[in-house]
């Protein structure tokens, strides 16, 4: 069960290693693009058609008709991997149980964005968990956790990048280990748990009255999607990558006040310093390098 890129080398290293995979069950198709005339097919959904696997895209999990082809499939255990949640009917469904893939090592960071939290809160670890689905959202019994360190200049995308590979070999471990019988399930320590949010327009936001390690931190938490962003006049402005300006000068003018030479930088003041502005993307225009954003648009 998933629906992004993220899930498919998870799907991908069970067949690999010669699972079984009775179905496949994945969003819906919507449609987008130019017009929102193009029919956009999950990735989940792409490569399960390409390896001949049966898919389920139901529009309500409780539907009854969906229920009865989850049955007739008769598998032996479920696998999550960012997909919705699940109502009981059908995690407790299969002999072996459900468990998911969550991109945290729980309990921190619970939640639908635990990536973009992590580096936004500047954290230098985080990894997979693999647990057993229950009632409350993932705070099931775990079974296994892998690690993943974070650079100080590591985006989201980044990390999301080198934990889809993570996650699959967590994925394929923790099968074989259901498999053989082989599990030890950790409880969960509630009173360490951590929230990750799900991300909206507002928290995008950025605030510079904090000092410059939390705004660079903030931005490429949210590099490269959904993005941070400012305003700059009356448009939107988002800042995909920066820097922080090796200064002790402390700013003069309000925090958020841009500077720049029109021609190969651009500055923004925090609380505490200063931030390089080195990638971003003006409301209408594409992702582009400070020199190239420069070459067309002038402070004044």
């Amino acid at each position: 069960m998933g629906t992004p890129e993220f899930a498919v080398p998870s799907l991908a290293i069970l067949l690999e290693n010669g699972y079984d995979v009775a179905g496949v069950v994945t969003a819906t198709d919507k449609y987008g693009g130019r017009g929102n005339k193009v029919l956009l097919e999950s990735a989940v959904k792409k490569y399960a058609v390409e390896h001949g696997i049966k898919v389920l895209q139901p529009k309500k999990l409780r539907d009854p008709q969906f229920i009865e082809e989850l049955e007739a499939l008769q598998a032996d255990l479920q696998i999550v991997v960012a997909f919705r949640m699940l109502p009981e009917i059908v995690w407790n469904m299969p002999i072996k149980g459900t468990f998911n893939l969550h991109g945290s090592l729980l309990p921190k960071y619970r939640g639908a964005a635990p990536i973009n939290w992590a580096v936004i809160k500047g954290e230098e670890k985080t990894g997979v968990t693999t647990f057993f689905i229950q009632h409350q959202i993932d705070t099931g019994d775990i079974i296994l956790q892998r690690e993943l360190l974070i650079s100080p200049d590591d985006t989201a995308g980044d990390v999301h990048d080198r934990m889809m590979v993570l996650g699959a070999s967590a994925v394929l471990e923790t099968v074989q280990q259901i498999e053989k019988g082989e599990i030890k399930l950790q409880i969960q320590d509630h009173s360490a748990a951590t929230k990750a949010p799900k991300l909206n327009r507002e928290t995008c936001q950025i605030d510079f009255n904090h000092n410059s390690e939390e705004v660079h931190n903030f931005i490429r938490g949210l590099s490269p999607y959904p993005a941070a962003w400012t305003m700059l006049g009356d448009k939107q402005l988002k800042i995909l990558k920066t820097e922080i300006a090796m200064t002790m000068e402390m700013p003069s003018t309000p925090p958020g006040t841009f500077s720049s030479d029109n021609k190969s930088y651009i500055q923004v003041s925090t609380a505490n310093g200063f931030l390089n502005l080195l990638e971003l993307q003006l409301q209408g225009r594409k992702r582009m390098k400070v020199k190239d954003f420069l070459n067309g648009y002038t402070f004044k």
